[in-house]
């Protein structure tokens, strides 16, 4: 046991407020053991969710009267338990109530509790990035819960372009965590959703990642949030620190995080050198998304230095940016480890395990994923560098979080959900409803798919993902050396067995099939095949936390399968890409035999029901690259280790994601194709813009190029305007094909012509509309012109340029200019 040595005042304190309780105290006044009622510390040791019975919980809240009684405590003596009471003061009282040794056992992802108060321990690591995993200490399956819902993983599940059904996982989610939660099986705090941008394609974890654009990020973090946090009826509460929780969010990892290992630079080690104009504009925008709008509870601080600072012990980004400027109501934890990393892998100023306390704590960072706050925050108070002023306030602010969610006196609306909660068949379909809408149709020469049942019977489905289960998930599901798996699998071959006879032959003995021995049999197989699906791509042995890609390859001789399977065929030839990150597939997208291209990212449980449900035409495919797909040759002209998105000429660096990049493409950003036609008509587009300025504000210089000219007021700082200033967009969409189906309408901005180093256009708007076939739906949009039209120049001065701004629906199928004027 740690010994903390406490003021004689604390002493006193402890012992008043203590019922069956008796200190040892030496001399120096530290406390060595305590001695208690044996039902109390039977009852109040337990760790949530190790409170557990085969049946159940024998835990329902802190606060439970019952509780107390059995525990012979008077529950009218501790305020924190007074439910009339604002929860910031109930959490103060708590906190008042703990000596310093008490204080420091609860900083850590596992906290002790404090028996004497009767309160339990807590685990606050749970993970639900794409369902509730058993990747977490805080989560437990076993005989009672065995399974959980496993949804598409993130970027497949963003390709959808689907505000609506992001909330809905969420909810979804957080109603088997709930459920779990009442079980014992789980905390109320998961560290999901991942919100950093998928800058390079090479990245280890950008499945978990909503794209590479920080809009679109943001709005998926919203959406998820919400749904995962949100109390029906509470949506709108004016004071957010009481606002109730149905589980507790965490967006993480704060902040310009996105490299895991590459040809020996790792996480521990890296120092992300970024300008303030990219950390505005592209890194830390979804984060701001995630606070302001979303209202989220947690943030994750990343491992990563971030221009020579550690991201966890950065005051500027923590409680400057996170707090002050956007008032987080909520607490901020550490990546796993991420003290002992400062210590041990960035060598920040030579700092001892106390130093790195000190800094973070007074940064502010409240809880340590680890062992480092609880074991060595005593040290630092006792050599005078944590004040316990600092202590308090980060377990008030973890503390308060808890109260919101129900954990001190239960949420009744969510009670009595149980064991028939999770994996419902509500769920599993909206997992494979999920897997559908984000499935992406990259190439469909002649109208080859869907297939007909009727034409096409014996099937040759190959590859090393035809019969993919565990691969489907992706990362942060289920872990094979823990308990827990999904509800259910639908691999591709069960997925297709449902329309037809099922010759399977895998090609490869896995994804790095370094071996072509398995090529034969499948070639056969695809020979006598009224049709040959080829599944292949990559999985967590290639892209995953902790390992970053070299290149952007399919691996091994997936291609010589693919090659030598196609010029086989008989019949049409599906290539099925099941990948996070893009691969360079030109030679497939040029040879005229493989006649069709899907994109499925990790599809999820049900991803082989999905995947054949879009072959065969049950569901048109309606998704949206949220990446760039980039020619192979893109990893030779820049590290991943270059952190900025604009273009490098004095290194020959090309830009990074559609805002910058304007090479040539496998695939570009937005890009999806569908087995009907819709075309787009512009019924109500705002043509003028004008912006009414204040007495006192001031026109800001833009640099443009000598060959254009420089509107005489070019541009206003955004913090100097009210931005009241909105326009409309009404756009037609009809299906002018044979199929009903879903259409993704994208809207862009482009800044006026001419202006010096700003993107090429920006991602404003979007909607995905369902269209019967022949009919018409209008979509309607309402666009801010401050956050619409700004722009971000080099100093990170956010500004509203005049001029001529041009708006852009999808490719390019329609565009109308729009004049900025101030007066």
């Amino acid at each position: 046991m740690q010994v903390a040595t406490l003021p004689l005042a604390h002493t006193r304190q402890a012992m008043a407020n203590t019922n069956n309780l008796f200190f040892l105290l030496c001399t120096s006044f530290t406390i060595a053991s305590f001695v208690i009622s044996t039902d109390v510390r039977k009852e109040v040791s337990k760790i949530r969710p190790d409170d557990l019975t085969p049946t159940g919980s024998d835990f329902a809240y802190v606060c439970d009267p019952s509780r107390y009684a059995k525990l012979n405590l008077d529950m009218s003596r501790f305020a924190f338990c007074d439910s009339k009471l604002p929860y910031s003061v109930r959490t103060k009282d708590l906190v008042r109530q703990m000596t310093l040794f008490e204080k420091i056992a609860q900083l850590g992802n596992s906290a002790e509790g404090v028996p004497r108060l009767a309160l339990p321990k807590y685990e606050w690591w749970s993970e639900a990035l794409h369902g509730v995993a058993n990747f977490g200490k805080g989560t437990i399956f076993d005989d009672l819960v065995p399974h959980a819902t496993s949804f598409p993983t993130v970027i497949l599940t963003t390709a959808s372009f689907n505000e609506s059904l992001w909330k809905e996982i969420g909810q979804a989610v957080s109603t088997e965590a709930r459920a779990m939660y009442n079980l014992g099986r789980a905390g109320l705090t998961f560290w999901s959703p991942t919100i950093n941008i998928a800058r390079d394609p090479r990245w280890g974890r950008i499945a978990e990642a909503p794209g590479e654009d920080p809009f679109l990020v943001g709005t998926y973090a919203v959406n998820y949030v919400r749904g995962l946090q949100d109390v029906q009826g509470t949506e709108n509460y004016t004071d957010l620190s009481s606002r109730p929780l149905k589980v507790s969010a965490c967006c993480k990892h704060f902040t310009a995080y996105d490299v895991e290992n590459w040809k020996g630079v790792d996480r521990y080690h890296f120092d992300a050198r970024v300008t303030e104009q990219d950390m505005e504009e592209t890194f830390n925008p979804p984060f701001e998304m995630c606070v302001k709008d979303g209202d989220v509870s947690g943030i994750m601080c990343s491992y990563n230095r971030v221009n020579g600072i550690p991201s966890c012990a950065d005051p500027n980004l923590l409680k400057q940016t996170l707090r002050q400027e956007w008032d987080l109501h909520g607490y901020i934890v550490s990546d796993c480890d991420s003290v002992s990393v400062m210590v041990t892998g960035h060598n920040f100023l030579n700092d001892t395990y106390e130093d790195a306390i000190a800094q973070t704590l007074r940064a502010g960072m409240d809880l340590d994923c680890g062992k480092s706050y609880p074991k060595y925050t005593g040290n630092a108070v006792n050599q005078s560098k944590v004040r316990e002023s600092d202590i308090d306030k980060a377990l008030e602010n973890l503390y308060i979080v808890l109260f919101r969610t129900g954990f001190f006196d239960g949420i009744p609306a969510y009670e009595s959900l149980g064991k028939n909660d999770i994996c419902t068949n509500k769920s599993i379909e909206l997992a494979t409803r999920a897997a559908k809408e984000g499935i992406t149709l990259l190439k469909n020469e002649g109208g080859t798919l869907p297939l007909s049942t009727g034409m096409f019977k014996n099937l040759a489905v190959v590859g090393p993902h035809a019969n993919a289960t565990i691969a489907m998930l992706g990362n942060y599901a289920f872990e094979s050396k823990h308990p827990g798996s999904p509800c259910h699998y639908t691999s591709p071959i069960d997925g297709f067995s449902t329309y037809g006879k099922v010759n399977y032959a895998a090609g490869c003995g896995d994804i790095a099939c370094n071996k072509t021995s398995l090529i034969p049999e499948a070639v056969e197989s695809a020979k006598i095949a009224d049709a040959t699906i080829i599944l292949v791509g990559l999985d967590l042995t290639v892209e995953v936390e902790k390992l970053d890609r070299v290149d952007l390859l399919l691996p091994g001789n997936q291609s010589e399968l693919i090659n030598q399977v196609a010029n086989a065929a008989k019949g049409p030839v599906i290539l099925v890409l099941m990948c996070a990150g893009g691969v360079d597939i030109s030679f497939a997208k040029n040879n005229p035999k493989i006649k069709a291209i899907l994109w499925v990212g990790y599809p999820g449980e049900e991803g082989g029901r999905a995947i054949a449900d879009v072959v065969f035409g049950l569901y048109n495919p309606g998704g949206r690259l949220p990446v760039t797909w980039y020619e192979a040759n893109y990893v030779n002209k820049i590290p991943l280790t270059s952190m900025q998105f604009r273009p490098d000429d004095s290194k020959g660096y090309p830009g990074r994601t559609y805002k910058f990049f304007n090479g040539s493409t496998v695939f570009p950003f937005g890009f999806g194709l569908s087995y009907t036609k819709f075309n787009y008509t512009t019924i109500q587009a705002l043509q003028t813009l004008p912006v009414k300025l204040g007495r006192h504000t001031h026109c800001h210089d833009l640099n443009y190029m000598a060959n254009k000219t420089k509107p005489t007021c070019p541009a206003v700082l955004l913090n100097d305007m009210q931005c009241g200033e909105y326009f409309k967009l009404n756009i037609e969409v009809k299906n002018v094909g044979k199929r009903d189906g879903s259409e993704v309408v994208l809207v862009y901005s482009k800044p006026p012509d001419g202006i010096i180093g700003t993107h090429f256009k920006q991602l404003i708007g979007f909607k995905r509309v369902f269209v019967a076939a022949g009919g018409r739906e209008v979509v309607n949009f309402v666009f801010n012109g401050c956050k619409s039209l700004g722009i971000v120049d080099y100093a990170s001065n956010r500004l509203l340029p005049s001029g001529g701004h041009t708006i852009i629906v999808g490719d390019g199928v329609a565009s109308f200019p729009l004049q900025v004027t101030f007066h």
